[in-house]
């Protein structure tokens, strides 16, 4: 007999670490995605490459930190599994930080030639797949420290990291980028990526006080051991599928953050400064927003505000790009504003618990990565290489960039649609309802096996206020 006793929820606590590992995330994603625009392919392709091409290979680049994340996610999301959801966000936490500040070290391809973007691409392989397990780990643990009823909204300060990050990112990039070209180009770009290393610290110290969800003690203290993984593609292929689609929305984010910079400065010579005050204008917006919107999850639904924001982001995207070919810069910052800040906003807020709650809690990280991961991969990867690759050479055209947009919405919004709404439910109720008789047979089969007998001490309900 095995008697255990459960740890406490602290939701204030989990949802500040999961929000600054977040920041960290996507500092690291607007860090590499703007230089990506504005100084990499410069610095890491051939000067004899006409623009457009260079600017390609930099998206590439980009690109090939999400195409490895699908292999990171069916190792650390087990693993967020098996060893714990903090464990998870230990170890992506320094994986992430330590390869952005590692970029910021690289020679460029004029000091050492070819080996300057095969430098780039491995350490964008590995940061990758740290990647993988972060987003997944943090958003487990903020849910699942969360009262009943609030689980929608705590949820929603982890992708609240996606507002942050990108404003911390401008807010160092606007003046790097009115540097004179000497400087920037030779050691002003560097200084964004060693900067990361205080975020690194800020979320550590956060962190290593955090303890692991109730219900994850619960899990692996009262339950039979099985293979996350095998159990995941055994019974809920579906839900993964499902996310897959939906997450593809995430590649309209993508493409402003990054393709639209370029597509601004490169193919209509914006003012770069100018075009970066843009999304730092729609970051600090989307941090108010976010929270409400988080707030209206728990109210009208995930699948509903999702719906809502998918619609709308997708459609938005197309007048935004339209409006960087007229070089209006209140058309540009109208659009950008409502595409981001509102939009977007709302689909960082109700994705979290939407996704997170198609899974119950024995088996929630490997899904969460498996699903987000490939989805993420496939439109991180189409979103700003294809969006690119469509604007031409000269990276002049809007309309086949913003039919990759309508071509995200429409495909994450139709898988939305065979989702259930969850918010209804406690997180015990969801480990019933998201499991079949079939797969519960198997489990209690599995337990027969191995003859384990459990309990669990649980002490008085306490909820950090």
């Amino acid at each position: 007999m095995t008697e255990t006793t459960l740890p406490r929820k602290t939701p204030v606590r989990a949802a500040v670490a999961a929000w600054i590992g977040t920041t960290l995330e996507y500092y690291d994603f607007a860090v590499y995605g703007t230089s990506s625009a504005l100084v990499l392919n410069v610095l890491f392709f051939s000067p004899e490459l006409p623009q457009g091409i260079s600017v390609l290979l930099a998206m590439i680049t980009f690109a090939v930190g999400y195409a490895v994340r699908p292999l990171g996610s069916l190792i650390l999301g087990p693993m967020g599994d098996r060893r714990g959801r903090k464990f998870v966000m230990m170890i992506t936490l320094f994986g992430i930080g330590g390869c952005t500040f590692l970029i910021g070290c690289l020679p460029t391809y004029a000091q050492i030639g070819p080996l300057a973007p095969i430098l780039l691409v491995l350490i964008r392989v590995i940061q990758g797949l740290c990647l993988s397990g972060e987003q997944p780990s943090a958003i487990t643990m903020s849910l699942e420290h969360a009262s009943e009823g609030r689980r929608g909204f705590l949820a929603s300060f982890t992708t609240l990291g996606s507002s942050s990050g990108t404003l911390l990112t401008l807010l160092v990039f606007i003046p790097i980028a009115a540097m004179p070209s000497e400087q920037l180009l030779s050691w002003g770009w560097r200084l964004p990526f060693w900067a990361s290393a205080i975020v690194v610290v800020a979320a550590y110290l956060i962190r290593r006080h955090v303890q692991e969800p109730p219900e994850f003690v619960e899990n692996r203290s009262s339950k039979v051991n099985v293979a996350p993984l095998r159990h995941l593609l055994r019974f809920h292929w579906r839900a993964v599928l499902r996310i897959v689609f939906c997450a593809l929305i995430a590649g309209t984010s993508y493409m402003m953050q990054t393709f639209s910079v370029a597509f601004g400065t490169a193919g209509y010579k914006l003012d770069k400064p100018t075009m970066l005050l843009t999304t730092t204008v729609s970051a600090v917006i989307a941090l108010a927003i976010t929270p409400l919107a988080g707030f209206l999850v728990d109210k009208i639904g995930r699948k509903t505000m999702f719906l809502i924001a998918t619609g709308g982001v997708g459609v938005t995207m197309v007048p935004y790009l339209w409006s960087i070919t007229t070089g209006n810069w209140s058309l540009i910052f109208l659009f950008g504003i409502i595409n981001y800040s509102l939009f977007y906003s709302m689909v960082n807020a109700s994705w979290p618990s939407f996704f997170a709650e198609m899974f119950p809690g024995r088996l929630r990280v490997s899904g969460l990565a498996l699903g987000t991961q490939i989805g993420f991969a496939i439109s991180g990867v189409i979103g700003p290489v294809l969006s690119t690759a469509l604007a031409g050479p000269d990276l002049k055209d809007w309309v086949g960039p913003s039919m990759v947009a309508l071509g995200f919405m429409v495909l994450a919004g139709i898988s939305a649609l065979t989702a259930k709404e969850t918010k209804k439910y406690t997180l015990k109720e969801l480990d019933e309802v998201q499991q079949s008789p079939r797969e519960l047979a198997a489990l209690s089969a599995a337990a027969m096996s191995s003859g384990r007998a459990t309990s669990v001490i649980a002490p008085q309900p306490l909820v950090e206020k």
